[in-house]
């Protein structure tokens, strides 16, 4: 069980698996853990003996996820239009294997995006987390912003709101905002945590605004940022941090 290495021999020390992890140098580790930073399993500890299990123990400093596990990896991909998300297309269109093929891990995609539509991709070779981020009952929010045709109306982004009815259920957005106008087209923000298929666009296309072109820009505390379309990048110490503390409160207290 977990922490159950903390009072035997057995087991690694906190500063040199932190050390390990590129936390920080172990003299800046050991300094963090005195000053009461680190957590093991939820409880601080301040001495610096302290033996883990890196497999099976659960670490944060100062209230962030990190990740023990060396073997893992997280990336982000910006997917271009054209590209279906997967490692392996039955009809020959473009598929994840351009980029997924120059790592040694066997990574995967969590969720989908539409062949026509682009933006951020997670890709991993992290189930538990795949799972926490994929499934709809944690609640983690995707934010899109789509070109539509026609002007959208204060309505009817309270229409999206309160929420509509659609073939396959009931589907509400969890914000909607207009943005700078576009001649006569409109440019929406929509932030929803559903994972059903071309949501953005099957909701756009009940309220009457058709979408022409949709970028997914956020996915849970992951932003797109300038990453250019096509390219793809290890996710930053701080960004894996906040996955991983998603991921872990999600897994302790998922929505129903």
């Amino acid at each position: 069980m977990p922490g159950s290495t903390s009072g035997a021999p057995e087991g690694v020390r906190l500063q040199k698996v932190l050390a390990n992890a590129g936390v920080a140098s172990r003299r800046v580790c050991e300094e963090m853990i005195a000053a009461g930073r680190v957590t093991v399993n939820g409880t601080v500890v301040t001495e610096l003996g302290r033996r883990i299990d890196p497999e099976a123990d659960k670490v944060s400093v100062d209230g962030v996820a990190v990740q023990l596990d060396t073997t893992k990896r997280y990336l982000m991909l910006n997917k271009p239009v054209g590209v279906v998300s997967s490692l392996r297309d039955e009809r020959g269109r473009p598929d994840l294997r351009r980029w997924t093929d120059r790592f040694e891990e066997r990574v995967f995609n969590v969720g989908r995006l539409d062949a026509d539509t682009s933006g951020l991709l997670i890709l991993t070779n992290d189930g538990e987390l795949a799972h926490v981020l994929a499934h709809p009952s944690f609640g983690v929010t995707k934010t899109y912003i789509a070109l539509v045709r026609g002007q959208v109306q204060p309505r009817t982004l309270s229409r999206l709101t309160a929420g509509i009815e659609l073939e396959d259920g009931f589907i509400q957005a969890d914000r909607a905002r207009l943005m700078p106008e576009r001649g006569a087209n409109s440019l929406v923000e929509i932030t929803l945590h559903s994972g059903r298929n071309r949501i953005v666009r099957r909701m756009l296309d009940a309220v009457g605004h058709p979408v022409i072109d949709l970028v997914r820009r956020q996915f849970g505390p992951l932003h797109l940022g300038s990453l250019p379309s096509g390219e793809i990048r290890d996710l930053s110490k701080v960004e894996l941090g906040q996955l991983l503390t998603l991921s872990r409160d999600g897994r302790r207290s998922p929505q129903e």
